[in-house]
């Protein structure tokens, strides 16, 4: 039985309609994120989830529990919002203290529970200090030591890393990772970020336009996506105009050059069109022998980026592009140099829907 299920979730505001009959279970202890562009229905799921929207139709149950029009504060739920969300005239510790009190636990056990929290923050030495005395990562801190003190059976999370610089936020999200692993706590984060998204979680919920797009391991969603949606927004992809020359055997015809997946197109018939995709790091420059894919075609661009350079590799009618590692021994190529790029079977994906 799933710890947490969503069933036919919808809400409507006015005419419009924002989360679109989703159905979602997350496990006991699973880290679950929601991932899509802004305006997709994720933080309109984690809102009702918490208590703050109420949904339009469908259900919520925590433990088997029907929680959907239940109140914020009867839902044992901790929130962290991307803009901190703390109380600007109390202190670290009151901040961290709040729901404790609300709960009208005792002053033994709030002040227990805040050092413990502290401690877990690893910001003990800054208890007695005021929001404006911190840095932005000390205070998403503090709003997520907040959120547990009150030992919520889900911790939702609403784009807590948004508002910090890139460093931080690479540091932070290790941070709240091992700490969701440590005390085993049931979560849910609300991400734009697919690289947040990947490594952090132990599934993906890739939403677009209120429905549920794809869910699955960060390995599933980032290598086999199933939709044009998915492919496109989880990672730099590489999408292709194919024509199907051979279903049952998996051939496919790129700008007249054939190429062979390792499986079989169920669904597609001799003729048709479809999308082909392929990831940038799946190509390699040069011929390859045995059952490889082998595209010829002509340097298109060449981009220097320290470490890496891109390379942009041009058909007939359609281009790819593929990075490799830079080499101080060997120049990069040039434009208009012919070039052949090789890439296994397997790394073709063929997409869902129609190819354009």
């Amino acid at each position: 039985m799933a710890f947490l299920s969503i069933n036919r979730l919808t809400k409507t505001f006015g005419s419009n309609t924002t989360v679109k009959g989703v159905d979602l279970e997350v496990a006991r202890g699973e880290f679950l994120t929601l991932l899509g562009p802004s305006g997709c229905g994720k933080t309109t799921i984690l809102r009702m989830v918490a208590g703050f929207e109420m949904p339009s139709s469908g259900t919520i149950r925590i433990e088997d529990k029907d929680v959907t029009n239940l109140k914020p504060h009867q839902r044992k739920i901790g929130m962290v919002f991307q803009a901190y969300a703390l109380f600007p005239n109390m202190t670290v510790r009151d901040n961290i203290a709040f729901g404790l009190k609300v709960a009208h636990r005792s002053g033994s056990e709030i002040d227990a529970r805040v050092r413990e929290m502290l401690d877990l923050i690893k910001l003990p030495q800054l208890a007695d200090r005021y929001p404006y005395q911190l840095s932005g990562g000390q205070q998403q801190r503090v709003a997520l030591a907040r959120a547990l003190a009150i030992k919520p059976q889900i911790l939702l999370l609403d784009e807590p890393l948004s508002a910090l610089d890139a460093k931080i936020r690479v540091s932070l999200r290790e941070e709240i990772r091992a700490l969701q692993r440590q005390l085993g706590i049931t979560t849910i984060f609300v991400t734009h970020d697919q690289e947040e998204a990947l490594s952090m979680s132990d599934r993906i919920c890739v939403m677009s336009e209120g429905r549920i797009e794809q869910l699955g391991t960060p390995f599933e969603i980032y290598n086999y996506p199933k939709t044009r949606f998915v492919a496109s927004f989880v990672g730099t992809l590489n999408i292709l105009r194919g024509k199907v020359t051979d279903s049952a055997a998996g051939r496919v015809q790129i700008d007249g050059q054939e190429v062979v997946t390792n499986r079989g197109l169920n669904g597609a018939s001799t003729g048709d069109e479809v999308a082909v995709a392929l990831r940038p790091e799946a190509l390699s420059i040069g011929r390859a022998n045995g059952s490889s894919n082998n595209l010829d075609g002509v340097i298109d661009e060449v981009h220097f980026l320290g470490s890496v350079v891109r390379i942009r590799v041009r058909f007939s009618d359609t281009a790819v592009s593929l990075d490799t590692f830079n080499r101080p021994n060997a120049a990069p190529p040039e434009r208009g140099q012919p070039i052949t790029v090789n890439f296994g079977r397997e790394d073709i994906l063929v997409l869902e829907g129609p190819a354009y």
